[in-house]
């Protein structure tokens, strides 16, 4: 497989920058993958994913957001989230120009949350969402639910989630995922935390192949909520 090359596409606004897997095989499909409020498109979790989903023919973007790009740390400001999924929505029409199979938007935690709202408001532009540590509501804060626009998200979801996140615990997700029209899963990763135990150097052995497996489970056809 290839090593991820960097890329920039300038003439959007706001640009899109970060890191492109190019398949040997091709399957057609692409996979845009996003960071959390701390991060970037470095990250190990999407570095994994990246390359797993490039292995099994999906061209990958691991994009920063542009708030990354304009710093280089600390958190969104939350007047800036619609510029972020402005963004998202330039990345999803920058891989349109190399593919011509379905697009899915990914994201952890916050770059997740953005995909959510971009989709619940633009219900055709992603072919479905995977969703890396969902930040439900903030720690110890669990009466600040962030589901506001979840009765609108009308994309299929797989939300994996660790069952150690002090951003919602599995049984908290699942009752708000009760509000979503779609077709939604809920993979819990037991003894996780909100990093999905990529945290640092550690890198669990199997997990992105594991998400890789229920991931093509669920959007190998289409299929419509139970």
């Amino acid at each position: 497989m290839q090593p991820a090359i960097p890329f920039f596409h300038p003439s959007l606004d706001p640009a899109v920058r970060g890191w492109l897997h190019a398949p040997d095989t091709p399957n057609g499909d692409a996979l845009i993958l996003t960071h959390g409020a701390g991060s970037d498109s470095t990250a190990p979790l999407l570095l994994a994913l990246g390359e797993a989903f490039a292995g099994q023919g999906y061209l990958v973007l691991r994009c920063d957001l542009p708030f990354r790009q304009d710093r280089r740390t600390g958190p969104p400001f939350p007047g800036n989230a619609e510029r972020d999924r402005k963004g998202l929505g330039n990345a999803v029409a920058a891989l349109r120009e190399r593919v011509t199979g379905r697009i899915f938007l990914g994201g952890h935690s916050y770059g997740g949350r953005q995909s959510t709202i971009l989709c619940a408001a633009e219900p055709e532009l992603a072919s479905g969402l995977l969703l890396l540590s969902y930040p439900l509501h903030p720690p110890r804060k669990k009466e600040q639910l962030r589901i506001q626009h979840l009765p609108d998200l009308r994309t299929p979801c797989l939300f994996v989630h660790g069952t150690r996140d002090p951003f919602a615990s599995p049984e908290e997700l699942a009752k708000a995922l009760e509000l979503i029209p779609a077709r939604t899963e809920l993979m819990a990763v037991e003894g996780a935390g909100h990093d999905l135990g990529f945290k640092g150097k550690a890198k669990p052995p199997d997990l992105s192949a594991i998400i890789l497996a229920r991931f093509e489970e669920i959007f190998r056809w289409p299929r419509t909520k139970k």
